[in-house]
């Protein structure tokens, strides 16, 4: 009976595999990007695209782990929920009360260590785990323009 099960969890994984998830970015304006419209100095514009970016923004990248399922659905997920809370490529589009509410989001969300999210960083991105004076040169940073727009 155990292996009946196994087997049948086993074509069940195979079977899966052909329902995939759609990889394709919606188009990027680089006029209404965040990075675009704010100029942030090489060092910022660096931490925002390695740290932020894949979730963030139309400007997705897929890796090699994207093609398992059912993984694929679970990160699929995240990178819709975080377009959907921010994304930084459609940043032209957000009403000033809306842009300051995020910055403020995002100084908390990386003070706090919400941000990026430990499921990304830990296993296959240690490169977009922010230390802490990556923390404190993106806030000091959005702290600028939050001061600017107001």
């Amino acid at each position: 009976m155990l292996k009946k099960i196994i087997f049948g969890l086993i074509i069940l994984l195979v079977l899966i595999q052909f329902i995939r998830i759609d990889k394709t970015n919606p188009p990027v304006d680089k006029s209404k990007d965040f990075i675009t419209l704010t100029q942030p100095s090489d060092e910022i514009k660096g931490i925002l695209v390695t740290s932020c970016y894949d979730c963030h923004s139309n400007e997705t990248n897929y890796p090699w782990y994207t093609n398992v399922a059912p993984l694929s659905w679970w990160l699929k997920n995240h990178i819709n929920e975080g377009r959907e809370h921010l994304n930084f490529s459609e940043w032209a589009t957000y009403t000033e009360e809306r842009q300051q509410h995020k910055l403020d989001e995002c100084i908390e969300e990386v003070h706090e260590g919400e941000m990026p999210l430990s499921s990304y960083t830990i296993i296959m991105h240690k490169d977009a785990a922010l230390s802490p004076a990556q923390k404190d040169a993106l806030n000091t940073w959005i702290a600028t323009l939050i001061k600017k727009k107001q």
